[in-house]
């Protein structure tokens, strides 16, 4: 049904409150969605369902293996709880973990600066991949975290992946091996992963 432009107008909402623009903005504007994560990828706002279980167990494993080294340098990590600016385009994103020194710089009251991070690390699903695998390395290249840890348990081979070294097109080194291999994860890491940690 079609309605004229006049009766359109006695719909329309009277309020003065400036709508959202950008992907930045809406995600601003919303309030706290329990049970949903929500991400802003080249403009665009992404809300998605919490992981599963499989999904968090991976997040957890990591941040076990790496309490020991945590502790002894006086590091932190949240695992899917926290958001994160992308410096450069101020980007929320919420990764599957994230790894800070203590006096890591926050953009507002609730994102941490991903210039002050150390590593984020995504663990891929089914309806995460292409995010996870082709947006989601340029991104944090972009923001200027040091390293990004891709754990892929749906890929046809599970395999896990780091990327380092940020230059002018993004990440330049990229190094992955499959579940159950060993990984080096480089400076300011410089700790040899066991993935064997990520088989179910």
């Amino acid at each position: 049904m079609a309605i004229r432009h006049d009766e359109y107008a006695k719909l329309a909402p009277t309020s003065k409150k400036r709508m959202p623009e950008t992907g930045r903005e809406l995600f601003d504007a919303l309030p706290e969605l329990p049970g949903f994560r929500a991400d802003v990828i080249e403009g665009n706002l992404i809300v998605s369902p919490v992981g599963t279980p499989a999904h968090g167990r991976s997040a957890m494993r990591l941040n076990r293996a790496l309490a020991p080294l945590m502790d002894e340098r006086g590091w932190e990590a949240w695992v899917g709880n926290v958001d994160v600016c992308v410096e450069g385009p101020r980007e929320p994103v919420e990764p599957d973990f994230v790894l800070a020194p203590l006096n890591c710089p926050l953009w507002g009251e609730r994102e941490l600066r991903s210039s002050g991070l150390i590593m984020v690390a995504e663990v891929v699903s089914t309806g995460s991949a292409i995010r996870d695998r082709e947006e989601k390395p340029p991104l944090y290249a972009t923001g200027g975290i040091p390293i990004y840890l891709l754990i892929d348990l749906v890929a046809k081979t599970p395999s896990v992946t780091v990327y380092s070294e940020i230059g002018d097109s993004g990440y330049l080194a990229r190094a992955t091996v499959p579940i159950g291999t060993p990984l080096r994860l480089p400076a300011p890491i410089d700790f040899e992963l066991d993935t064997s940690i990520f088989k179910a």
